[in-house]
């Protein structure tokens, strides 16, 4: 543990603390090759297996409450750790995948188009996307940019959806 200027990485040892092993995406996020993929693809079959069947208000809701739990979380592990944006944190990750596969069918190609259209926009960081990840501070700044790259591709998949399907 340090100060927030600190090179401390978040690993599994860290992950018997219920709040680093929570906003490490129960543990996907201690893979030490594209953590982020991996809380993205767990968060995708979470969706997959039981968010899906919820009503749309019921996603929404579990969302807004991840996300809130999730700042929450990561702003008390920051502090505690002295990190500020470790990459074995994917609560992130599960918020925007999980806008990004809102109100899609329930069909593997879809849902496999909702994966790669929220990676492509939470690695790529265009614009406003950015443009949050680098001015907003603490857990806001962890958790903003995803939300914003998964309502960017949530935006073209419905489009894409409604004008050809």
């Amino acid at each position: 543990m340090g100060d927030a200027t600190s090179s401390y990485k978040l690993s599994w040892r860290d992950g018997s603390d219920p709040e680093v092993f929570f906003i490490c995406g129960f543990g996907s996020g201690f893979v030490p090759f594209g953590p982020g993929t991996w809380g993205s693809l767990l968060a995708v079959a979470i969706w997959w297996f039981a968010l899906s069947p919820l009503s749309l208000v019921v996603q929404l809701l579990l969302i807004a409450g991840v996300y809130l739990l999730g700042s929450w979380a990561t702003g008390r592990v920051q502090k505690r750790y002295g990190i500020v944006d470790d990459g074995a944190i994917v609560v992130d990750e599960f918020v925007g995948q999980w806008l990004a596969l809102l109100a899609l069918p329930l069909e593997l190609v879809w849902v496999a188009a909702g994966f790669a259209l929220f990676r492509l926009f939470d690695i790529w960081k265009p614009g406003p996307i950015r443009w949050l990840e680098r001015n907003l501070g603490g857990a806001q700044g962890v958790m903003a940019d995803d939300v914003l790259a998964g309502i960017a591709a949530a935006a073209v998949l419905q489009v894409t959806f409604h004008s050809f399907f």
